[in-house]
């Protein structure tokens, strides 16, 4: 059972199809993405309990498309081996604030943070330690750009205080990257870890544009992250799919945030790999041991495909049918009823089978024009 029924739900739901395993979602509509692909569907908000307690019921396992859950409500309707990964390992996750506990008090490498409420009660000279920008984050529900807002000068700060009147947000030290790393990988019930290559993204208004794997990373930079990685699974005893997204620049490797899902980052994986992220985290929750993950070539690109206003001149339906005549192109479609700018309508993968890294960046590009010539950015 999947609680949820968008993107990440529908490939879930296509990777558990490809193993011949029954699926039911959870989610508002059976119109919803994942509805196209599961064998059942429950039409219920996946927040609501009556919606989690008849999935319960119809599955021997549950699986989260995403974090914004209600533990406390989960707790008490379910058995608790019946999440994966487990309500215990997974709360310390589900929204920021606690992530950044958990960082702290693992004493691991992350940018200098404070509640809004603790930074209410600190006097002028304690306030002017905090250096202009700063970024301001919301406590739950922040994705794609959304609940992220830069804070230029001691006024706009004043001025966010004033019209949020909410005590549900931090406040984080500005941190000047070079590159936003991404790693993404499993853990089985036997404690084994497996491992996506580290990709670099790269972001357009707060938002993913396009993704290149592997990134070009020196091998103590890949060691530092893969041991952050296991750090955190190892500690929490997290069984699942994981991501965690990095900056990285002069301060060193320090973390973003982590994802206790699965990730737009490594859907590169469904094409490039001898097992996608979906594909891992079916196994795991379906008690089948996961392959080794190996890519079936050099690199990949993955470009997100966001929606676009209504007066752009080219259909989704020529859209799609351009693309889909680009060389090497695997097109993949979510099905979704409207689109809205900004949207995450569909993503493009490509393997690339260049033999270095500077081959493999200039091929991206070269490829990335070419999408973009048909599918531009909204955030251009």
């Amino acid at each position: 059972g999947i609680i949820g029924g968008g993107q990440l739900a529908l490939m879930l739901a296509e990777a558990s199809n490809n193993r011949g395993i029954k699926v039911c979602v959870q989610t508002k509509s059976s119109n919803d993405p994942a509805g196209s692909k599961a064998d059942f569907v429950i039409e219920a908000d996946p927040l609501k309990v009556k919606g989690n307690k008849d999935l319960i019921k119809e599955c021997e396992k549950i699986i989260f498309e995403n974090e914004w859950i209600k533990i406390e409500k989960l707790n008490l309707i379910g058995s608790k081996n019946i999440f994966v990964p487990s309500l215990e390992s997974i709360e310390p996750l589900v929204d920021r604030i606690s992530q950044k506990k958990l960082i702290k008090r693992m004493n691991l490498p992350s940018p200098d943070w404070i509640s809004i409420k603790e930074f209410k009660s600190l006097d002028d000279e304690e306030i002017n330690e905090w250096n202009y920008p700063l970024m301001v984050k919301s406590y739950k529900g922040g994705y794609d750009g959304k609940g992220n807002k830069k804070i230029n000068t001691k006024e706009d700060l004043n001025s966010f205080l004033v019209e949020t009147n909410s005590d549900e947000w931090l406040i984080e030290e500005w941190v000047d990257y070079k590159n936003e790393f991404a790693l993404v990988g499993s853990r089985d019930f036997d404690g084994t870890i497996r491992f996506f290559p580290i990709v670099e993204t790269f972001q357009k208004n707060n938002v993913c544009d396009w993704v290149i794997s592997p990134a070009e990373v020196n091998y103590d930079l890949k060691t530092f992250a893969i041991n952050i990685f296991s750090s955190i699974v190892n500690e929490l005893n997290y069984v699942g799919v994981m991501a965690i997204e990095f900056f990285y620049g002069d301060t060193g490797l320090l973390i973003n945030e982590i994802a206790p899902r699965t990730h737009n980052s490594a859907h590169f994986s469904i094409e490039a790999c001898s097992s996608s992220q979906f594909d891992q985290y079916i196994c795991i929750s379906s008690g089948i041991k996961p392959p080794e993950i190996n890519m079936y070539a050099q690199g990949s690109l993955m470009i997100n495909l966001l929606g676009l206003k209504k007066k752009f001149p080219l259909s989704i339906e020529k859209r799609i049918e351009l693309l889909s005549k680009i060389k090497g192109s695997n097109l993949h479609w979510y099905g979704k009823s409207k689109e809205s700018v900004g949207r995450k309508m569909a993503h493009i993968t490509f393997l690339l089978n260049e033999d270095n890294q500077s081959k493999r960046v200039e091929k991206s590009k070269e490829i990335l024009n070419k999408v973009r010539e048909i599918w531009p950015s909204p955030n251009d």
